[in-house]
């Protein structure tokens, strides 16, 4: 079994794996569409985090990391995410593309919260995003350490892609950040 983490899974892995491997998958754009009730917000001042949103695009790309769970660890790793992953996540097959060029596509198993699950906040702009993130706090620590953990560890694992949305809000955020100061 095979995890793709594009969010908070490529910084704070919190389960045993065998392997990981950086890569993308396709079709798909990362978005700060999902509020955060129990991690990086509370219900009543509910915090953003990301999730994965079809792009008009099958070539859009969404880059993370593949885990491989070992066989053993399957069952145990399969309920932690899904107890971790319930404010709205359900679980979807797609094809992962590693970024090592020797390595062949494979499926993998990923968490993605659709439209119609009740968290689901939606687009909004860059700014009041970040407006929202600014200030959430949860049993997971500061929404916005979350983006600043997120764009960090994007560009470790793959300096040469630019996630446009990610890094818009990062620098929103540092703007007010900076004003708060």
């Amino acid at each position: 079994m095979w995890v793709f983490g594009y969010g908070s899974l490529i910084w704070k892995v919190d389960f045993s794996y065998e392997s990981k491997i950086v890569g993308y998958i396709k079709g798909y754009l990362r978005r700060f569409y999902q509020h955060s009730i129990d991690h990086r917000g509370i219900p009543e001042k509910p915090g953003r985090v990301v999730t994965l949103i079809p792009s008009e695009d099958s070539n859009s790309t969404v880059w993370g990391v593949a885990y491989k769970i070992r066989s053993e660890d399957i069952e145990h790793v399969t309920n932690h995410l899904d107890y971790r992953e319930k404010n709205g996540y359900s679980k979807k097959t797609v094809t992962f593309y590693p970024k090592d060029k020797g390595l062949e596509p494979f499926d993998l198993t990923l968490y993605v919260a659709t439209k119609d699950n009740e968290s689901y906040a939606g687009p909004a702009s860059i700014e009041e995003i970040a407006k929202q993130v600014i200030n959430c706090h949860g049993p997971s620590g500061s929404n916005k350490d979350y983006v600043y953990n997120l764009t960090k560890a994007m560009r470790e694992i793959a300096p040469d892609v630019y996630d446009d949305h990610l890094f818009s809000l990062e620098a929103a955020l540092r703007r007010l950040d900076k004003d708060l100061k």
